[in-house]
């Protein structure tokens, strides 16, 4: 089975590990851990260079009830195009939490122009909790490095052995399924 190199991205709170979660294990995960988010962003703080270097593809998630979450996510992009030294970076706009609509303040629009505005992204807003559209983003981020590097051509994982490059744990159990995150 092929193995991809897929970098879940965004601030705090937006979902990315219900989204990673849902996919993985189709599960929702109801209760919020501070303490799991807080080491999971000083790893990425540390390894951020390594994650964007290595990444093949990137979801980069926002949430439809916060517009500082959109906002922030240009300058993450900014920042995966300067380490991997290219325009052509196969990536996914998510709008998450879509169920929480009477909540929303981000526009479906606004993320549809953004992702327009970036070139060659896929835009979807998603719902860990319902269900919607989890499995068609990191579907469609599959599509896109595939339309890069063929499935037959891609490189292997490094394996986890290595200290640098080890993922964290919500990447090893989407690793189970053919997928790294």
């Amino acid at each position: 089975m092929q193995e991809y190199k897929l970098v879940v991205l965004g601030t705090g709170g937006v979902g990315k590990s219900a989204l990673t979660v849902q996919f993985v294990q189709n599960i929702f995960v109801e209760r919020y851990d501070p303490t799991i988010e807080d080491s999971y962003r000083k790893q990425m703080e540390v390894d951020s260079y390594l994650y964007m270097k290595n990444g093949q593809g990137f979801l980069l998630v926002y949430s439809i009830t916060s517009q500082a979450t959109f906002a922030d996510l240009q300058e993450i992009r900014e920042q995966i195009l300067r380490v991997k030294d290219t325009d052509d970076v196969p990536m996914v706009l998510v709008g998450n939490k879509c169920d929480l609509e009477s909540e929303r303040v981000v526009g479906r629009e606004q993320g549809v122009s953004l992702a327009r505005s970036w070139g060659n992204c896929t835009f979807m807003e998603t719902s860990a909790k319902a269900k919607i559209n989890v499995s068609e983003a990191f579907t469609d981020l599959v599509h896109q490095i595939n339309q890069i590097i063929p499935p037959h051509q891609a490189h292997k994982v490094v394996p986890f052995s290595d200290p640098e490059t080890r993922p964290t744990k919500a990447a090893e159990i989407v690793n189970q399924r053919g997928y790294l995150i």
